[in-house]
């Protein structure tokens, strides 16, 4: 079995990549794990290689919204890359799994010596706008079974597997809404046979069903990182 890769990562030179891997450590992402809070200095840089990330905006009084989500495509601390070292969004392991670590002093160091690195993470921090952009739009004008059915196809593609652990109290907690509402909407994907949802285990049946139930935003995201992270 290939050992899981982060896909910046690997998209950069061979002297690059392992000038960066050399400053890194493997750590664990552990499930419901709170890497950064909004507001609070920037310590590490995540890549990850298995699990994924959440990217929750927070407003004081109100549980927050879910604008973006990293897995083995992207990292976590973009912000860095714009010298910035203070975290906009919380940021919640959703599936656990590895990452590539290093900490953000030693992030500005490669920053400063690999311009292939600079190059590619720019093109990432475009992605990044483009995804939270969408996100915003979804927020507001799609309905809760296209953003649900966005929502399980974004994290199939990052958990690469079918069936992946998700509560409903977890998914009202990141799409915005009550927990009737995701309860609504899950049983209607199950109704048409598009999903499994048995005691917080989600699978994905049929994922062609599912694209066609999802709104445009999905299609978007996944062709802005196609044309400009191959």
């Amino acid at each position: 079995m290939a050992t899981p890769q982060n896909h910046l990562i690997e998209l950069l030179p061979g002297k690059d990549r392992l000038h960066l891997l050399a400053q890194c450590e493997p750590v664990e992402l552990i499930l419901a794990e709170v890497l950064c809070n909004a507001g609070e200095p920037t310590l590490h840089v995540y890549f990850p290689t298995e699990g994924f990330i959440s990217l929750v905006a927070t407003v004081a009084g109100s549980p927050g919204v879910e604008l973006g989500m990293v897995g083995s495509e992207g990292m976590l601390g973009a912000e860095m890359v714009l010298g910035v070292a203070t975290s906009p969004l919380h940021a919640l392991v959703q599936g656990q799994g590895t990452a590539w670590r290093i900490s953000a002093r030693a992030f500005r160091g490669e920053l400063g010596r690999s311009a292939s690195l600079r190059r590619q993470l720019n093109r990432y921090l475009y992605v990044v706008m483009a995804q939270q952009a969408s996100s915003a739009t979804c927020l507001r004008f799609h309905l809760v079974n296209q953003r649900l059915a966005r929502w399980l196809l974004m994290s199939q593609d990052r958990a690469h597997s079918a069936s992946f652990h998700v509560t409903q109290e977890f998914l009202a907690y990141m799409l915005g809404i009550r927990r009737v509402g995701i309860t609504s909407a899950a049983s209607a994907l199950q109704r048409q046979g598009l999903i499994e949802y048995h005691r917080g285990e989600m699978t994905v049946l049929d994922r062609g069903g599912l694209e066609a139930v999802a709104c445009s935003c999905y299609a978007a995201d996944q062709q802005a990182y196609a044309e400009l992270l191959r």
